[in-house]
């Protein structure tokens, strides 16, 4: 695995924090990996759904 360094939010690390002693991960790696997947599938599923938007325009219009 590559290491990035970043830079967040004293409120973001403390919300962090929070969720891996309540359990919900194990770490801080883990909770930003799993966040970074969620945030690749959701752009990526807007980018399909106006494409496919962009071709039922283009079929019902021509446009």
């Amino acid at each position: 695995m590559e290491v990035v360094p970043t830079k967040l939010t004293e409120r973001l690390i403390k919300e962090i924090d929070e969720l891996v002693k309540e359990g919900w991960y194990a770490n801080k790696s883990e909770l930003i990996r799993d966040a970074v997947r969620g945030l690749i599938k959701k752009l990526k599923s807007e980018r399909l759904e106006t494409t496919i938007k962009d071709d039922v325009l283009w079929g019902l219009h021509g446009t």
